[in-house]
């Protein structure tokens, strides 16, 4: 018996340990309106699904007890198979529950809609009138963080700072592999993707340095990239951006070529210039000299397309393999056994011609039903963007 108690006080040991073992629980405990209220939706939805999973767990229990072969003194009725109230109980409950969860989720989906812009600091103060938002360009490189600030005309690499109680506008893409950018303490994450452009709202309402990394993975250097994000108060952000204007080289588009690079660790980076423009070429895919913006190619294709000539324009379209022919060079897009992804053969069953195909009916290709979509006369193949 001693050794049976000794064994029980142990045992209540080990949730306040478990409390001591590191986590910092930021999801729960956030410095951001944004995270704050994503923080109150996850704690309401598992309140309302506890209303239905502890009682039904207790009465399982308490049925399995109560209703024991051994206990000769509780009712058995084994003709008994309708009960009117306990039908109503069983199914208005979760009902009800799940009506609460949806309304909660719709409310919740347009209030924190990432794109949308903030409307108040936190949950006891209105956004004011005259305040004008921070905005951050965002560019997810293989495999660390580039961010603009066009209005201070600077950029950093692997940091980020920002003013308390100043809503902040990102710009969100990425120049290669899909990635995801996070910082827990301010919002929820949000998808970067090349040729795309995403946006979030949000605020710090705590002075601190805070964690961001990616949390969607994109290869080898995956696991380290993380950035520092300090929220500061005014006079600090100020101070912030003359110490980078003070301490940063230039961006220009050949800097960026060379920083675009796949590359793992890679130190904090201040550029107190930056090239005007270089933020919308990078989400047009355009950097690199000699190839084709995709607003470019998407004005041809809104006019019709470019017609017979507009085959040359098919490796300016070529995005994805820009780093696999360099010497030694590990782009995110070349598999670390050093077999490029996509082969050379011939799919079976080819003959390595590109064959028109005849239709029955007049309209089915680009010229009377001769060719097909892809094809310019002549068998010529179009940019392949052209035959998506």
């Amino acid at each position: 018996m001693p050794a049976f108690l000794k064994f029980i006080r142990r045992i209540t040991l080990l949730p306040p340990l478990l409390l001591l073992a590191g986590c910092d629980l930021v999801v729960m405990a956030p410095s951001g309106d944004v995270a704050a209220q994503q923080r109150d939706l996850i704690v309401i939805s598992t309140v309302l699904m506890l209303l239905i999973i502890v009682p039904v767990i207790f009465l399982t229990l308490f049925f399995a007890w109560r209703y024991r072969g051994s206990n000769t003194t509780a009712t058995y009725d084994p003709d008994w198979h309708h009960s009117t109230a306990l039908e109503v109980v069983i199914w208005s409950a979760p009902l009800t529950i799940i009506i609460a969860l949806g309304a909660v989720t719709w409310i919740s989906t347009h209030k924190l809609d990432p794109y949308r812009p903030l409307d108040r600091l936190d949950s006891e103060r209105a956004l004011p009138a005259d305040v004008k938002p921070l905005t951050v360009e965002v560019v997810a490189l293989d495999w660390k963080w580039l961010f603009f600030y066009p209005e201070q005309g600077i950029a950093t690499v692997n940091e980020l700072a920002a003013p308390v109680d100043v809503p902040v506008k990102f710009k969100i893409t990425a120049s290669s592999m899909m990635n995801s950018f996070y910082i827990p303490a301010l919002a929820g994450q949000i998808y970067a993707m090349p040729g795309m452009e995403t946006k979030l709202h949000a605020v710090i309402n705590k002075p601190g340095d805070y964690e961001g990394f990616s949390a969607n993975y994109s290869g080898d250097g995956f696991s380290h990239m993380r950035f520092k994000f300090h929220g500061v108060d005014r006079q600090g952000f100020d101070d912030w951006v003359a110490r980078v204007k003070a301490q940063g080289t230039a961006l220009n588009r050949d800097a960026y070529l060379k920083l675009e690079k796949p590359s793992e660790r890679e130190p904090v980076r201040y550029f107190a210039t930056v090239e005007a423009g270089l933020y919308e070429t990078i989400l047009n895919l355009c950097a690199t000299p000699g190839k084709m913006c995709m607003h470019e190619m998407m004005h041809i294709d809104a006019m019709g397309g470019g017609g017979k000539e507009s085959a040359g324009n098919r490796e300016k379209l070529e995005y994805d393999n820009r780093h696999a022919l360099e010497e030694g060079a590990g782009a995110a897009t070349f598999p670390a056994t050093g077999t490029p992804a996509r082969s050379q053969e011939e799919p079976q069953g080819t003959n390595g011609a590109n064959v028109p195909i005849q239709h029955d009916r007049p309209g089915m290709g680009g010229h009377e039903g001769h060719s097909t979509p892809g094809m310019h006369e002549g068998g010529d193949p179009a940019p392949a963007q052209l035959r998506n």
